[in-house]
């Protein structure tokens, strides 16, 4: 694979899903399975390893709208000297697998305030690989892009740019200033280009249609079960392990305190049940955990931390990134009037946990 930051190389055509995606829940995942399926119609696979990273690329929406800095595409390298010219026409005519979402969140731009999200960057990129996604497209949202209008989204962006040749968008897709344009108007406007434009239904969960506000309003009341049910996977926690108080270590529970993005949407301060990945040398394990979220009011904490301890485990976790998945949310934070209370809880917390789960086997989700 390679990297260029000059339009002057040959841009490989894409089959793009167009949104924000923040969650990548069942809904978007519908979105996307959409232009993989497309591409492995066409007999593209280059894109479509599952569990690499997409790459990554970063348009510059300024007039004129100025191309890729970035961009991955196959090195000639590793290719066999007689097969490089028709693998490169290959690849300008088989789309490329692409997700293009914004960068701040709209919303984020226009108000001001910041807007924690479902899934940061780093997260984001992670999923929609194992969609099938080839690339990941971040397309800074600034004051020029919200002018652009429909018509010069479609032109300027999709079809110049990305060179396009089939679009997935969700029911209720809207682009161009003042968000004037509609799924119908994409159909319009890129009809005499050939483009095909997919429009995905709305993915429904008890007569509800699945969104990220809805996922926000679940976890917001702790409602993992439902915020699991809408993304199809518990919600996770992403972070590298860092030194904090070694507090735990004194009461006799370790812990490992994760630097989470300060951009991550973190569910209500509490204790929780949680499946760990990370922290075993074989690859893809979970073990068993109980994580807690807030400012730890008993030893008069300052600032909100994440704290996870393993249960029936011990080893050394500084510097490894950690994935929790939330499994319960088993009580609120609290103040305690004793390190012992304190203590005699966290025993009480680890205990409930490995209750909590046993009734969901680590097996049963991806």
């Amino acid at each position: 694979m390679w990297i260029t930051s000059s339009l002057t190389t040959a841009i490989t055509p894409t089959a793009i899903a167009l949104g924000n995606f923040d969650g990548v829940h069942l809904g978007h995942q519908a979105v996307m399975q959409q232009i993989s399926a497309h591409a492995l119609g066409l007999g593209h696979s280059d894109s479509l390893a599952q569990g690499s990273a997409p790459a990554l690329t970063t348009l510059d929406p300024t007039p004129p709208l100025r191309g890729l800095s970035r961009r991955r595409g196959p090195s000639p390298n590793d290719l066999p000297l007689p097969d490089i010219d028709q693998r490169m026409r290959d690849l300008r005519t088989t789309p490329t697998p692409t997700v293009m979402t914004f960068f701040p969140h709209p919303q984020e731009f226009f108000s001001g305030k910041s807007r924690p999200a479902l899934t940061p960057i780093t997260e984001k990129a992670a999923m929609i690989s194992q969609l099938g996604v080839g690339q990941l497209v971040l397309l800074p949202f600034t004051q020029a892009l919200a002018n652009l209008t429909p018509q010069e989204f479609v032109e300027d962006l999709l079809i110049q740019q990305l060179k396009v040749q089939y679009i997935s968008v969700g029911k209720d897709f809207c682009f161009g200033k003042k968000r004037q344009g509609t799924v119908d108007d994409l159909q319009t406007l890129t009809r005499p280009y050939g483009v095909e434009v997919h429009i995905t239904p709305h993915t429904c969960l008890g007569g509800e249609r699945i969104s990220s506000s809805r996922i926000r309003n679940a976890l917001a009341q702790a409602d993992l079960a439902t915020a699991e049910a809408l993304l199809g996977r518990p919600y996770s926690l992403s972070g590298r392990v860092v030194k904090g108080q070694r507090l735990g270590r004194t009461l006799g529970f370790p812990t490992a305190n994760l630097a989470i993005p300060e951009d991550k949407f973190l569910p209500p301060h509490g204790v929780y049940s949680v499946w760990v990945e990370g922290a075993s040398p074989v690859a893809g394990q979970r073990l068993p955990g109980v994580m807690n979220i807030g400012q730890r009011p008993t030893v008069q904490g300052l600032s909100v931390t994440v704290e996870v301890h393993l249960l029936h485990w011990s080893g050394d976790l500084y510097g490894k990134s950690l994935q929790v998945f939330l499994n319960q949310h088993l009580r609120p934070e609290q103040r305690f009037p004793s390190l012992d209370a304190l203590k005699a809880q966290i025993e009480q917390d680890c205990q409930t946990a490995l209750a909590a789960l046993a009734k969901t086997p680590v097996g049963n989700w991806g």
